[in-house]
């Protein structure tokens, strides 16, 4: 739980589970979060992703909740979701190994310990620019710390009006996270080591 500085209001997170999909489903609308990508775009090979934009799109990902995983973290005030994180083990992620995605080499593993990835952020458009994916981006570290993860991973943009659906990198270094590569000017790799719950 946290409180919107902007606004007072008490921020409340909770993983996405099968009961829990149809607020995902509000937050996103009808066209997906971003041109019907409903979260899959990381998980598939481009030709699939784009095979599939919209409504498969949609499907795959409920399946994926409906099997038990809990791909992320929703954001909530007064009952009603505002924003998301993905966040799982980047093996889940097959989109950033896949041999035709342009920043395969530049996102490559550091090394060879398991990492946890923090995909994307989507944010309700009324809720945008109100510093709401710091506490997010905790809430979800805690989500993979409970659930295994020793080391978490981010990918932000370092230039302005880049990706932010990946993150700014200001955020990173407020939740606690250090750059551990940057293999290209504005796509460094930030890593934060986390302390699992007893």
């Amino acid at each position: 739980m946290a409180k919107d500085e902007a606004t007072d209001e008490v921020l409340e997170f909770f993983p996405l589970t099968r009961e829990r999909w149809p607020h995902l489903e509000n937050l996103f609308g009808k066209h997906g979060a971003s041109s019907g990508c409903w979260c899959m775009g990381p998980r598939l090979a481009s030709s699939e992703y784009r095979h599939g934009r919209g409504e498969e799109n949609k499907r795959l990902f409920q399946g994926i909740v409906e099997s038990g995983e809990k791909p992320g973290v929703l954001a909530y005030t007064g009952g009603r979701p505002v924003a998301w994180c993905a966040i799982a083990p980047r093996e889940v992620y097959a989109h950033l190994s896949a041999p035709t995605y342009p920043l395969r080499r530049i996102l490559a593993p550091v090394d060879d310990e398991p990492v946890w990835s923090v995909m994307c952020f989507y944010v309700r458009p009324r809720w945008r620019r109100r510093g709401i994916t710091l506490p997010l981006l905790k809430a979800a570290v805690e989500f993979a710390a409970a659930h295994g993860a020793r080391i978490v991973e981010g990918y932000p943009v370092d230039k302005p009006g880049g990706a932010s659906f990946m993150g700014q990198v200001k955020t990173f270094r407020l939740a606690g996270f250090v750059e551990v590569a940057r293999r290209s000017p504005t796509r460094p790799i930030f890593r934060l080591f986390v302390e699992r719950p007893p």
